[in-house]
């Protein structure tokens, strides 16, 4: 990439039909969250530099869409990460997963017609993407969208641009044709008349509830389907019989991995009275050996990316301990340089509490006691949020119920998120979690939209055309006996009734009429 210095620093600059783009809407500095000290910057594209993105994809829609599978697959897997297990799956599947469907007709009346479903591209998605997992949470997606035979737009958060930049550069020398991948640094403006303009053809985001409902909001204006994963407010449960050793060492880790700023993090634990108090200590154990990183690179839990979000977990920490929470471990901020806060462990929590209501999305582990599993269930399905959920049992019976009942997108027994790296699962949540699936099957037919396409060799008339004479009248009365009547007896008398019609076999032929006997009966 270009490395022109500005102010000491190298700028980056979009990346738009195959070509680096120098911005002319300012300049944007990024920062490493665990020093402050600034590191490169990126020149931002002004609107009408976006919108020539866009008019770029649109341009390269119709030759990217018309290439093959395979060599949409070689270029996946082309200087482009090969080792991730996403890419090898689209590669390897992809073409299967999106394979025309033949159709047998369902309806005695279309025998004559052959019929499939074929899964035709959008033309330009758009992805939005946030500063949390932005090389995981990006390319996965833009894979399949191309791999379907979409062009993409790629926007990465502010805090995470110079990754989103990279991925413009591999995406060029993965020999992708000019204007299937662009990478876009806009500021918010500019990002907005992305979300607004009419030639996208499906937007994908990944970010805040509230900032969700405003691309849902502008998508709608123009009828522009949209995927939403929006994150969570996700809850585990441990139950009485539950491998404790291992419950704990799991939700610790799923709570503080990438210092809890993860839309599966576990942000809610219910335990069984019963097992509180040998959980918690085997939790405090846990945690008290997960250091925070320090300059050599040892430790576990990093920094915070942005210092409001740091703000955040301290408001719902204070909130939490005005109202009677008490805090077992952590608790602070860690003092000195760098966007730091420590593990931390809060018992006595209840619904009543921010903590235990909106997304924290930071280091924090809050522990409440139940008395039984229903209170559990209940309460961990009492949240606007539904993307992951775990149990903790070694009872089967007790994870079948908690796989029937807890309301979320992804239940998991004694582990929590893991199936994100699996390329095969959807990944997606319910109610404010977002709307639709990204990963697996189901993330590849989100690129795609079903198209029923059916071929007639147009000798004949169809049966309903005109005219409708007297004896159109009394085949087309005899038609809904002779399919639909409940009684065996009366749907063949109908159907005898019918083959006393001309038009019928004219129309089908003896063929066509026996390949649908199976409708009949």
């Amino acid at each position: 990439m270009a490395t022109e210095t500005v102010a000491g620093l190298a700028t980056r600059h979009s990346w738009v039909g195959g070509r680096e783009v120098e911005g002319r809407g300012g300049l944007r500095t990024a920062t490493n969250p665990a020093t402050g000290e600034a590191i490169a910057q990126a020149s931002l594209l002004d609107a009408a530099q976006a919108a020539e993105a866009i008019a770029t994809a649109r341009a390269a829609f119709p030759a990217w869409s018309r290439t093959s599978f395979a060599e949409r697959a070689r270029l996946l897997v082309a200087e482009v990460l090969p080792s991730l297990e996403a890419l090898q799956h689209l590669s390897e599947h992809g073409e299967d997963l999106l394979r025309d469907e033949p159709l047998g007709p369902g309806q005695l009346l279309l025998v004559h017609k052959r019929a499939r479903v074929v899964y035709a591209p959008y033309g330009v998605v758009l992805v939005i993407k946030p500063w949390n997992y932005p090389w995981g949470q990006s390319l996965p997606v833009l894979a399949a969208a191309v791999l379907a035979g979409n062009t993409v737009v790629l926007k990465p958060a502010p805090a995470t641009t110079l990754v989103g930049l990279r991925m413009g550069a591999l995406a060029r020398k993965a020999g992708f044709p000019d204007g299937v991948v662009s990478v876009l640094a806009v500021d918010d403006g500019v990002a907005a008349s992305l979300v607004d303009d009419p030639r996208v053809g499906k937007i994908v985001f990944t970010g805040s509830v509230a900032t969700g409902k405003k691309v849902m909001a502008a998508a709608a204006r123009n009828l522009t389907p949209v995927v939403l994963e929006l994150g969570g407010k996700d809850a585990a449960i441990v139950c009485r019989d539950a491998d404790l050793d291992v419950a704990a060492r799991g939700i610790v880790w799923n709570s503080f991995m990438n210092a809890g700023q993860t839309c599966s993090s576990v942000e809610r634990v219910y335990v069984e009275r019963p097992v509180l108090e040998p959980f918690l200590a085997k939790v405090l154990d846990e945690a008290r050996r997960v250091r925070l990183k320090d300059a050599q690179g040892g430790g576990e839990v990093g920094p915070l990316t942005l210092e409001r979000q740091r703000r955040v977990v301290e408001a719902h920490l204070a909130d939490a301990v005005s109202r009677g929470a008490r805090v077992l471990l952590g608790g602070k901020r860690k003092a000195g340089p760098g966007l730091f806060h420590e593990p931390t462990v809060v018992v006595d929590v209840d619904h009543g509490m921010t903590l235990m209501r909106e997304e924290t999305f930071g280091p924090v582990l809050p522990v409440m006691a139940v008395d039984s599993l229903d209170e559990a269930i209940r309460l961990a399905n009492d949240s606007e949020y539904g993307l992951t959920a775990s149990g903790w049992t070694q009872s089967a019976e007790t994870a079948a119920r908690l796989q029937r009942e807890l309301v979320a997108g992804v239940v998991s027994i004694n582990d929590h998120s893991s199936s994100f790296a699996e390329p095969q699962a959807p990944w997606g949540g319910v109610k404010a979690s977002g709307i639709g699936r990204i990963h697996g099957r189901a993330g590849l037919r989100e690129m795609v939209q079903p198209k029923y396409v059916s071929f007639d060799r147009g000798r004949k008339p169809a049966l309903w055309w005109y005219p409708y004479d007297a004896d159109y009248r009394r085949l087309i009365a005899g038609v809904a006996p002779a399919l639909y009547a409940t009684s065996f007896a009366r749907r063949l008398a109908g159907q005898l009734g019918l083959m006393r019609f001309g038009r019928l076999w004219r129309r089908f032929g003896i063929g066509r009429l026996l390949l649908g006997l199976d409708k009949l009966f």
